[in-house]
């Protein structure tokens, strides 16, 4: 009987636990502490009050796989060389292969003053608190609404930009658009890196009339005054025009740093791996987990495969990323046990990110590791023959049926 022990009880963690476990010549332990598992690519939707956050969460218990040892506490150390672990509370567990799915952590202090900021309940973010952003969103009357997303990596790399299109959507409906400027700045060079994406995401800030500001890392934040510093970024002169028409009131201070007040703020937190991954002989400079990044197996550890959002993978970090990296690892693990060798199969960097772009509005993009637009054939049973384009139909596939697949097939282990 193979041990497989699995960190992480998130998409990744359960997904695969949930296959796994149906074997006849495995046991599966499952690490994690956290008392609910969170639907997190709906809390966009609750973020603009159109989806109940209640939905957006199930009891661990619920959605773990019966006949799983489950271990409720955190992972601490990774002791690869001896095939064991050791979690918080001193217990050490032995494994023959173990798959890592620990998603990320935030770290507050990677931009001054953010943590204060979120304590005074300043800055919003979907990210921690998408109730927050609701009553933030319905609460404003006017004035600089900024919305920007740190250096760091992130979970759902569109995710700041959708808050962005539904809350100019919002202000449009409340009669108060004439007043706002809405101000959207990333770290980045373009909206998005796909080209047929990018094209109509280029008509949707023009129609909504958001201030888009590429190269803006945000730096400080200053809870009291209400403004946020920036600087430039990979950024060349004519790229980067600061807006002079008295709109946004943006203080050059120097040659490259930028403070903007705000009236409301939103902000993807920084993130980062979490620490038994980013200090151990597992990670890469870079602090991610080192693994191939087709065959998502470790590149020291053979009997290590890692996944998800702490993989130094150069893809965005999605659920939908996961759906497709779990077949290539459980497929390289029963391989290995029946003969000592991977497969040829391989994770080609699909990830996809549904960016809703208004009420009842979405976008679809679909991509791989060369950045190609990677369309799935079975959106056209749902008459959809250009995801590229802004349908009401992407929003149902959105709102309606991605949680019921989520819920009722993904987590148990079902092929979607």
């Amino acid at each position: 009987m193979k041990q497989i022990v699995i960190v992480g009880g998130g998409t990744g963690g359960i997904m695969t636990a949930a296959k796994l476990v149906k074997e006849k010549d495995m046991a599966v332990t499952v690490i994690e502490p956290a008392e609910y598992h969170y639907y997190q690519p709906a809390w966009t939707l609750v973020g603009a009050n159109t989806y109940n956050f209640e939905d957006t969460k199930k009891k661990m218990s619920e959605v773990m796989p019966a006949g799983v040892n489950w271990v409720k506490d955190y992972a601490e150390k990774l002791d690869p060389d001896n095939n064991k672990l050791i979690t918080r509370s001193g217990e050490e567990i032995k494994y023959d292969y173990l798959v890592l799915s620990p998603g990320l952590v935030y770290d507050m202090s990677l931009i001054e003053g953010l943590e204060d900021a979120i304590d005074k309940g300043v800055v919003c973010s979907n990210y921690t608190d998408p109730k927050h952003t609701w009553d933030v969103l319905k609460n404003f009357k006017g004035g600089n609404a900024v919305f920007t997303q740190p250096t760091t990596p992130i979970k759902c790399g569109g995710a700041p930009q959708k808050i962005a299109y539904l809350a100019a959507d919002y202000f449009r409906k409340s009669g108060i658009a004439d007043k706002t400027n809405v101000i959207y700045a990333t770290p980045g060079g373009v909206i998005f890196g796909i080209k047929e994406i990018k094209k109509t995401l280029e008509k949707v800030i023009d129609r909504y009339g958001i201030e888009f500001k590429p190269h803006y890392a945000p730096v400080k934040i200053d809870a009291d005054k209400k403004i946020i510093t920036f600087k430039f970024v990979n950024a060349d002169a004519s790229e980067c025009v600061i807006n002079k028409d008295n709109k946004i009131h943006e203080k050059m201070v120097g040659d490259t740093t930028i403070e903007m007040p705000f009236d409301m703020l939103h902000l993807a937190p920084p993130q980062v791996a979490p620490k038994f991954i980013s200090e151990s002989v597992l990670a890469n400079e870079f602090g991610w987990l080192d693994v191939d990044i087709n065959t998502l197996q470790h590149k020291k550890f053979a009997n290590i495969f890692g996944m998800g959002d702490a993989a130094a993978l150069p893809t965005a970090k999605t659920g939908a990323a996961i759906r497709k990296q779990v077949p290539v690892v459980i497929g390289n693990i029963k391989a290995l046990i029946a003969s000592g060798h991977i497969t040829d199969k391989e994770y080609n960097g699909y990830s996809s990110c549904p960016l809703v772009t208004g009420y009842g509005k979405m976008v679809l993009a679909e991509f791989d590791y060369e950045g190609n637009f990677t369309p799935d054939p079975k959106l056209k049973q749902m008459l959809i023959f250009d995801s590229s384009k802004e349908l009401t139909r992407l929003w149902w596939l959105k709102k309606y049926i991605l949680p019921r697949l989520y819920w009722n097939k993904m987590l148990k282990g079902k092929d979607v």
